[in-house]
Parts: C-alpha cells; sequence; structure tokens
C-alpha cells in the first residue's frame, strides 16, 4: 500500500506540473558563452527582416531573434544577423553557423522530419500569392495559363506553383532566380508576366521595391498554407523550449494586455498568469533553464506580439496589412498561447 501511494502522489506531481528544472543544451550554452546570439535572415524583405543604410537589421522577424536575446542574455541588442538566401537559409542552420533561422520559412512535414529541424511556433500565418502588371487586366489566377512565372528555387512557392497550374491544367514557364534582388530586378524588368511568393511578401515587394506600387496588383487567390516561423536544430529540447516559450510569451502577453509601456506596471498584477509570467510568481524561469525575468525582458525589449506586428506590417505601415488571421484567437485569429503554469 505505501509503495502505490508514492507512485500515486508521484504520478499526480506530474500530472499538476511539477518537474525537474531545464538544463541548459549545447545552444544555449554556447549562445551564453559568446555572449549573443546568432540569427539567421531574409537578405531583405521589407517588414520582416531588412538592413537600413547603416545595416542594422529590423522587422517582424528580427524583433523574433531580439526577444530570444533579451530572454536568455537580458539584452535584446546581443543578436548578431546573417543574411541568408532561400538556398543557404537550412544549411546554416544544421551546420550551426546560426542558432536560430527567423526568416520567412514554412513549417512543413519534410522540413520538420528529413531536415532535422523543430519549428518553435507560428509568428506569421500566410499564403502564396500572385503579382501581376496591372496592365495585363488579368483579375484572377486562374486566367495565368501560359504565363512566365518569376520564382525563387528551393522554396515551397516553387512547388505550390507547379501544383497549382497543374491542378488547374494549365501551362506556365518558371523564371527561376535564387537571389531574391535579382528575382525582383526580374519582375520590374518584364523578364516574366507572374511574381509568385507568400502574399505578406509580395505587399512587401510591391511597396518598397516596385517603381510605383499602383502599377501592380495581388491577385485575390492564394493557393497554399504558409505558417511562418522560428526554427531551430533538433536534438536540443532546451533551447527548442526556449524559443518556443517566447513566442507564446510575446502572444500571452497581448492576450493580457502586457504592452512595452506597461509592463513594469503589471508586476504588481493580481492576475495569476501575468505573476507566472513576468516572474512576480516563481518557477516558470527555471523550468526553462532561465531567470524569472526571461519573459518581462523580452517584452519590454519589444513589446507583445501585436505591437511587433503593427510596428513592421500592420495597417500604418507601407504594408498596410490587416491582422486578419494573425489576430488573436479571442478576435478570431489564429494567435493563441498554451498555458504558461
Amino acid at each position: 500500500m505505501m509503495i502505490k501511494s508514492m507512485l500515486v502522489a508521484a504520478t499526480a506531481l506530474v500530472a499538476f506540473g511539477a518537474a525537474a528544472p531545464a538544463f541548459a543544451g549545447e545552444s544555449l550554452d554556447a549562445i551564453r558563452e559568446r555572449g549573443s546570439l546568432i540569427c539567421g535572415v531574409n537578405t531583405g524583405l521589407s517588414g520582416f527582416s531588412a538592413p537600413d543604410s547603416e545595416g542594422v537589421y529590423a522587422g517582424l522577424d528580427v524583433d523574433v531573434c531580439h526577444a530570444v536575446a533579451a530572454a536568455i542574455l537580458g539584452d535584446a541588442s546581443a543578436v548578431e544577423f546573417v543574411a541568408l538566401t532561400a538556398q543557404q537559409r537550412f544549411t546554416a542552420l544544421q551546420s550551426g553557423e546560426v542558432d536560430i533561422l527567423s526568416r520567412n520559412t514554412t513549417w512543413t512535414l519534410t522540413r520538420d522530419t528529413a531536415l532535422g529541424l523543430n519549428f518553435a511556433g507560428v509568428t506569421f500565418y500566410d499564403g502564396q500569392g500572385f503579382m501581376v502588371p496591372k496592365e495585363l487586366g488579368v483579375t484572377s489566377a486562374l486566367e495565368l495559363s501560359g504565363a512566365t512565372v518569376c520564382v525563387q528555387p528551393g522554396t515551397t512557392t516553387e512547388l505550390n506553383l507547379a501544383d497549382y497550374f497543374r491542378a488547374n491544367d494549365m501551362d506556365f514557364d518558371a523564371v527561376v532566380i535564387e537571389s531574391f534582388e535579382e528575382v525582383n530586378a526580374a519582375y520590374f524588368a518584364g523578364r516574366c508576366d507572374v511574381y509568385t511568393t507568400d502574399a505578406s511578401g509580395l505587399a512587401s515587394i510591391r511597396s518598397t521595391v516596385a517603381p510605383n506600387p499602383d502599377d501592380h496588383v495581388i491577385l485575390p487567390e492564394l493557393i497554399s498554407k504558409e505558417p511562418l516561423g522560428p526554427v531551430v536544430r533538433h536534438g536540443d529540447d532546451e533551447f527548442f523550449d526556449i524559443v518556443k516559450w517566447v513566442v507564446f510569451a510575446l502572444i500571452e502577453a497581448e492576450e493580457k494586455g502586457i504592452t512595452q509601456a506597461n509592463v513594469d506596471e503589471m508586476l504588481g498584477s493580481d492576475d495569476p498568469t501575468i505573476a507566472r509570467l513576468l516572474g512576480s510568481t516563481e518557477g516558470m524561469g527555471e523550468a526553462l533553464g532561465l531567470s524569472e525575468d526571461w519573459a518581462y525582458n523580452a517584452i519590454s525589449a519589444v513589446g507583445n506580439y501585436g505591437e511587433i506586428f503593427e510596428r513592421h506590417v500592420g495597417v500604418n505601415t507601407s504594408l498596410g496589412l490587416e491582422r486578419g488571421i494573425n489576430d488573436l484567437w479571442t478576435r478570431g485569429g489564429l494567435m493563441y498561447a498554451m498555458p504558461a503554469r
């Protein structure tokens, strides 16, 4: 009976969340030893990751890395950014050249398995679209049979393009160019009739690269699901947990009304979830192998998810994107944080 009681007690402890603290893995040790997080980003996608004239990166994906650095090191600026093309990105992560990939990368089955990667949540729900010159008079993707299409290799975009045209019994000629800057130049020089990539990317390219944005139309069809988010390597669960829970913390902060401006005030909140998230009630940091102010540091650095979205890609930016499915689940969107408890 005593043994049975002990087993029941142990089971109860596990069921209600008592667990051993996390231990630092290789990635976390390396980040702490060098004093910085190495983050792989896009070579230049406005709103998500793009350098300014002084080489300083900004964007939604960039802020994810700032938040992770703040959570681990207490310093959001302790990030080294490495610009990667679509074809370079996975090799750079697999080889250890970067600690994390935060670069408009779609979560798929084979990437999550055969490539040895872990996707640590979704920071932007997207879909693949098409952009065409307005002068062509095209109003639907179903009118694109026989078109030449600019596309980057090594992407889900290239595969989805072939699937869509095949499924709709249409022909096309692909103009495949690896460099982001060169594929942009090819489209705007008229080398292809159509440009295809994620719809958010098309909005970014039209607003920042097009000589006259009004001369180009993004067609209404979205032909795929493109859940985009940060990626880490298989085999380091501790670092995977940290990145995943930083993403959840930014979403949870928006759910609870915690902002960059009021986070200090929120430290005194009586709300149990807020107290756990911000470290007023101890335990969450220890479980991740971090200090108890990990989420406080991340939110202080970049704000909550909604603030990040609006700052870089929202309706008051050049991209002008509505929240849509990237809104909180309480407002009809898909953004939903796992419970911090």
